[in-house]
């Protein structure tokens, strides 16, 4: 054996020994720290003994609830309005003369059990736009799509589509023909909350100027909003002009004829009239205004009409 050997050999036989005998000595001393606090407790008293017991119950208890609380998600079904959608469209396409069309086969591919219809030679063009109406789920897996097919002469035919979703909503297939059904008919419309009449005046002018620089990109849109808001202007700018035809408040302070203290928040709704080289078109606008060093700032820009909307 080598000198360069022997001299670590003999290393490592003397410290082990030396590591034994501090293991030892830790262990010595854990043994001293624990009867030490245990004659504490007694000298104590009953009390601070019984104490220490549900503390020591107590670290136990908690240590073994601490588990990773496991996650719960629930699964969300799919909504097969698309499918049926483009099922629709296809189906219409097609025709059982030829059913080697791509229509016609992307049809039967998504409906194998549905028949292709057999139209007339000088049949009126088909359907320029087919667009979702509503989905309900009738069961699992089981839903019914309606849809809106509009023709080029106006006329619109509503198509229930019947269709089968698998649990994961991965995969989709419509299991009949389709159904010719009335369409929906008008929800009725709650109240307006906007019952208060906008005079001409500061608030009106705020308003109108603020929409020209938001539709037009005539002017700075920054200048009309309250401290703190952020909007950017509609790019491109879709219209040449903008008018306002009307405006109507929830709360009577924005029919004041001056502007009120500052703070005063009021919400509105602009009629206006945008133009652009093809047209005139009529659209309409949420808003909130604060009241501040006697002018009206935008605070907010609804999304909707009539019902409120999220910040913008």
């Amino acid at each position: 054996m080598s000198p360069g050997k022997h001299a670590s050999g003999s290393k490592r036989e003397a410290a082990a020994p030396m590591a034994a005998g501090a293991r030892l000595e830790a262990m010595r001393r854990r043994v001293r720290v624990s009867r030490l606090a245990i004659w504490t407790v007694i000298a104590a008293g009953p009390v601070a003994l019984a104490i220490a017991l549900a503390s020591s119950r107590d670290t136990v208890q908690a240590a073994t609830s601490a588990k990773p609380t496991s996650m719960r998600t629930t699964a969300v079904a799919a909504d097969p309005g698309g499918y049926a959608q483009l099922f629709v469209s296809s189906w219409l396409r097609s025709s059982a003369d030829d059913a080697s069309t791509a229509q016609a086969r992307r049809a039967q591919s998504m409906g194998p059990d549905v028949a292709l219809p057999d139209p007339a030679a000088d049949a009126q063009p088909t359907a320029e736009t087919v667009t979702v109406v509503r989905s309900a789920q009738r069961a699992d897996g089981a839903w019914s799509v309606t849809v809106a097919a509009q023709y080029p002469d106006g006329r619109v035919r509503y198509y229930a589509v019947p269709v089968a979703a698998d649990p994961a909503g991965a995969s989709f297939t419509v299991t009949g023909a389709p159904s010719v059904v009335a369409g929906p008919s008008q929800a009725q419309v709650p109240a307006s909350p906007y019952g208060v009449g906008v005079p001409e005046g500061d608030l009106a002018s705020t308003v109108g100027e603020f929409l020209t620089a938001y539709l037009t990109g005539s002017g700075e849109v920054d200048r009309y909003l309250a401290p703190g808001v952020s909007l950017a202007p509609v790019s491109p700018a879709p219209y040449t002009a903008v008018s306002v035809q009307r405006v109507s408040a929830v709360e009577e302070a924005a029919a004041a004829g001056q502007v009120p203290q500052d703070g005063t928040r009021v919400r509105v709704l602009a009629q206006v009239e945008a133009r652009d080289a093809d047209g005139r078109w009529p659209l309409a606008y949420e808003l909130a205004l604060t009241a501040g060093s006697g002018r009206w700032d935008i605070a907010r820009l609804e999304a909707g009409t009539g019902q409120g909307g999220g910040e913008r």
